[in-house]
């Protein structure tokens, strides 16, 4: 459960703009996506090698 504080003065643009930047940080919808299907621990350990991978060729200036 989120919970914003805001002043009583505080426009409620203001606050609902502080709400979705908290939601975001929390990822919330990123776990209710994963939540939909079940991924084998083997089909997830092999993509966040893929990733690793991905991320050092870019580091090492190997992919474009």
């Amino acid at each position: 459960m989120l919970i914003i504080d805001s002043k009583d003065c505080e426009n409620i643009d203001k606050a609902l703009k502080k709400y979705k930047k908290k939601y975001e940080k929390s990822r919330t919808l990123n776990q209710l996506r994963a939540r939909q299907a079940f991924t084998k621990p083997s089909v997830k350990r092999r993509t966040e090698v893929l990733k690793a991978i991905y991320r050092q060729q870019m580091e090492s200036g190997k992919l474009d």
